[in-house]
């Protein structure tokens, strides 16, 4: 099976500002994601006749702007997966009531829009305990995918939380148990722990290079700091796994003088790449991976696939 997709987490501006302890953005800045870079996905997945699987979070559905585009998104075959309700970092900290409301609050505001409950889920800051995986279950999820079993990955946001705190900020990021970084890298059902196989949840997890090339991220913000060269480059190191699962972020199509966003510059080094540089990495990424002859789908298609295997 040689199974593509591409995910979008549709997090918005005030959750960078939450990660970098700043205060949150005013303004339209603040809903640059939905407003600005919504339409440019759209136009790419468009171009290459694909359809992606977007992962919203619920309380941003109150605004208008943001019902429209889900609506728009799901009315044209993208798949609308399910960010939790208000993207708490600390998630997996919660009581099991608050963690149930997070999750089942997220999947309610999603079908309040398209009509219908989201199959998949994606954690914020892709952490999970095996608490998540039963409310999921119990919520009739189809799959999850959140594990991201990348060393470098860890360490680097390790090395950031410990540098916010030094200039005395406080990041509403948390780290992941490291034992996740032994998980499988291809998609397998969770056992118990939810890092070993077993016989629940599909999990799709977040794609890693194959683990001769050390599972380096293959996620946005490394294919677009590469520019068209290094998305390239690192795409033919992941080649050869059955799913590639290509996670993006909305501001991946961000730019930050077009979208009154200098403010993050400093902190956010994906921000320092203007938008033709991005697009024309993910552009790279996607052409090479329909050149190895592999078939694009939504993360719900694949579950399937691979339940049925």
């Amino acid at each position: 099976m040689q199974l593509a997709a591409v995910s979008v987490d549709l997090d918005e501006i005030p959750c960078y500002t939450a990660i970098h302890g700043l205060p949150p953005p005013d303004g339209e800045c603040a809903h640059a994601v939905y407003r600005k870079t919504v339409p440019r996905f759209e136009a790419l997945f468009d171009r290459f006749g694909l359809r992606g699987t977007f992962f919203a979070i619920g309380s941003d559905l109150d605004d208008a702007g943001a019902r429209d585009a889900i609506a728009r998104l799901h009315g044209a075959g993208h798949e609308i997966g399910n960010h939790t309700l208000n993207h708490r970092y600390d998630l997996t900290r919660l009581p099991d009531a608050e963690l149930r409301a997070e999750i089942d609050g997220g999947a309610r505001a999603i079908a309040a829009v398209t009509g219908a409950p989201p199959r998949g889920f994606r954690a914020p800051g892709y952490t999970v305990v095996d608490r998540v995986f039963d409310v999921l279950s119990e919520l009739g999820a189809g799959y999850d995918s959140s594990v991201f079993p990348c060393p470098s990955y860890y360490a680097a946001k390790v090395a950031a939380i410990a540098a916010i705190a030094a200039r005395r900020r406080r990041s509403h990021s948390i780290v992941d148990d490291p034992r996740v970084l032994g998980a499988p890298a291809d998609p397998y059902r969770v056992g118990r722990p939810y890092y070993r196989r077993g016989q629940g949840l599909i999990e799709l997890p977040i794609g890693v290079t194959r683990d001769a090339t050390l599972r380096l991220p293959y996620i946005g913000t490394s294919v677009v700091l590469g520019g068209a060269g290094g998305a390239s480059w690192l795409t033919r190191r992941i080649i050869g796994r059955p799913l590639i699962n290509l996670e993006l972020h909305g501001i991946d199509l961000a730019d930050a003088k077009q979208d009154g966003l200098d403010f993050l510059v400093a902190h956010q080094p994906d921000l320092r790449r203007d938008l033709e540089h991005k697009r024309s990495a993910l552009e790279s990424a996607i052409w090479t991976l329909h050149g190895a002859g592999y078939e694009f789908v939504t993360l719900g298609e694949a579950a399937d696939r691979f339940a049925q295997a």
